[in-house]
């Protein structure tokens, strides 16, 4: 009888092995980043659904822009102190700016990528639309 040693799995539970399986084994999160998940496999966005988060992307960086400036500028006390120095409202509205641009970009992003894949595509035949070809089977 061979003798058995524990290796991990691709969820690091331990099993038993041969010892005789000297294969080097790559880490799990290695293996994984190469595949896309399952879930997402022939996921495809629509035209309309593609330009609204490219443009709810771009509006957010409009907006929490232009909020930050503002509230640098905050001349009603809310954001400084008398000294000067920022207060809880300003870091907690910050915060927020912050984590509001980064999400916009993030969704921007998945935007811009769906308007970029569906520009890759052939072309549709304007004379039958979106329909899939007819079959030629007779």
């Amino acid at each position: 009888m061979e003798a058995e040693k524990d290796i991990g799995t691709s969820v690091n539970v331990p099993v038993r092995a041969p010892e005789s399986d000297s294969t080097p084994r790559k880490s799990a999160p290695a293996d994984r980043r190469m595949e896309p998940l399952p879930i997402l496999e022939g996921m495809k966005l629509s035209r309309p659904v593609s330009w609204f988060l490219l443009a709810f992307g771009a509006w957010s960086w409009v907006i929490w822009i232009t909020f930050v400036k503002n509230l640098w500028k905050d001349g009603s006390g809310l954001a400084f102190d008398d000294a000067g120095d920022p207060t809880a409202y300003f870091w907690v509205h910050l915060l927020l700016a912050v984590t509001s641009f980064l999400l916009g970009t993030a969704i921007g992003v998945i935007g811009f990528r769906g308007v970029r894949a569906l520009r890759r595509e052939k072309p549709h035949d304007p004379d039958h639309g979106d329909r899939p070809p007819a079959s030629s089977a007779t």
